[in-house]
């Protein structure tokens, strides 16, 4: 099979058409959507993009390496595994990814029953995140730790993140393991895109199950939510 032809081959200068070149190939951006909250595993990879095969997987992390997006290490001791992650020229797809989401919400033909991953999920919370001002008027930062199941496939363990939400911007990352925090959120990823995208309260999904600080929580999905007016 030819190669195709960048944009550039036609005389196209556009710096546009260039980050197509880049990250238009079919997988390219959904590998990079992956990898934009931390390193991951061939393996890791391969089981949060449904649907591609390691070839193809290959050869896509291949092209982001030669391309100075993304960089294969290996994690010191006592991991000592191999991991991909992007450069800091790769991170800043994170607008990208963020800008094109925002803009594909508005699409009548978005497929909203269609499950996520528990990163993918996370990214879109990022993208919508607002300041969460307290009810108290209280000016420390509250946090959430937040643990997603994949309910695309089953038997892998949860996902970790921290969420921290101040009067200023709410925060949010992905972390080894479980962090001390106000609450504790645990779901899978339907149940939690039924809330943060569907609007169903959280009262009203008996599978999420949340300790400690309900109201904090409950915050967490109004800074967060696709909708800006979201309620508890």
């Amino acid at each position: 099979m030819a190669a195709r032809r960048s944009y550039g081959s036609y005389n196209d200068g556009c710096a546009a058409a260039h980050a197509l070149d880049l990250i238009g190939e079919r997988w390219t951006m959904i590998v990079v959507r992956e990898l934009l909250l931390g390193p991951k595993r061939f393996a890791d990879l391969q089981r949060d993009v449904l649907g591609i095969g390691p070839g193809m997987l290959a050869r896509r992390l291949q092209e982001l390496t030669a391309q100075g997006i993304a960089e294969r290490r290996r994690l010191p001791v006592p991991g000592r595994v191999e991991v991909y992650e992007l450069t800091a020229w790769g991170y800043r797809l994170e607008a990208v990814n963020s800008g094109l989401s925002a803009w594909a919400v508005q699409s009548p033909a978005l497929p909203l029953d269609a499950d996520m991953s528990p990163d993918t999920l996370v990214l879109a919370m990022r993208t919508h995140a607002r300041p969460a001002p307290s009810p108290s008027g209280r000016r420390d930062p509250t946090s959430v730790s937040l643990a997603l199941t994949d309910s695309r496939q089953e038997g892998f363990p949860a996902v970790h993140y921290l969420a921290v939400m101040t009067a200023e911007a709410t925060v949010i990352d992905r972390v080894l393991e479980p962090r001390r925090a106000e609450a504790i959120v645990a779901a899978s990823t339907r149940d939690w895109k039924r809330c943060l995208i569907g609007g169903v309260p959280l009262a009203a999904l008996p599978d999420v199950a949340v300790t400690g600080d309900t109201a904090a929580a409950e915050r967490l999905v109004v800074a967060t939510s696709l909708r800006a007016d979201h309620q508890p």
